[in-house]
């Protein structure tokens, strides 16, 4: 059965991206996960953004960019959202969603780091699943390939 995950693609004024860093991977991710029962689309994006990030997004400030073909198996609804360096430090960002880690047990946050990233840079820091499908967007479109 395929599932759906729903992620907002937050963007500074100079146009960079928000990525998270994705705790015990390589790969940096923009916020994004699976709705709870009885969420709409926009809210479950919402939320997503809330536990991995703390950024706590107004529902009128994000532009729907629709449902997308994503894996093979997940399809990945997403929104775009512009926020203002001085109204958004990522220094002061947290992730509040938890999983068990792998070798000890301990409850250990989805994502560990923060950072804006010129969409040029993207390609060499997400998974080749999220650059092919932001590839797909427009201003994302002429991402490089990824070096080496």
């Amino acid at each position: 059965m395929k599932t759906t995950s729903y992620g907002v693609l937050i963007l500074n004024e100079q146009g960079q991206l928000l990525l998270a860093h994705a705790t015990g991977q390589k790969h940096w991710d923009i916020p994004k996960g699976g709705a709870e029962e009885g969420e709409s689309a926009r809210e479950a994006a919402i939320r997503e953004v809330r536990e991995e990030t703390g950024i706590d997004l107004a529902v009128n400030s994000m532009e729907e960019l629709g449902r997308m073909l994503y894996l093979p198996r997940k399809d990945l609804h997403l929104f775009r959202a512009v926020l203002h360096t001085r109204d958004c430090d990522i220094t002061a960002c947290r992730c509040t969603s938890l999983f068990p880690h792998h070798a000890s047990g301990a409850m250990t946050p989805e994502v560990d780091q923060f950072k804006w990233v010129d969409v040029a840079d993207v390609p060499a820091l997400a998974a080749k699943s999220m650059t092919a499908l932001l590839r797909t967007l427009p201003g994302f479109e002429a991402m490089p390939p990824v070096e080496g």
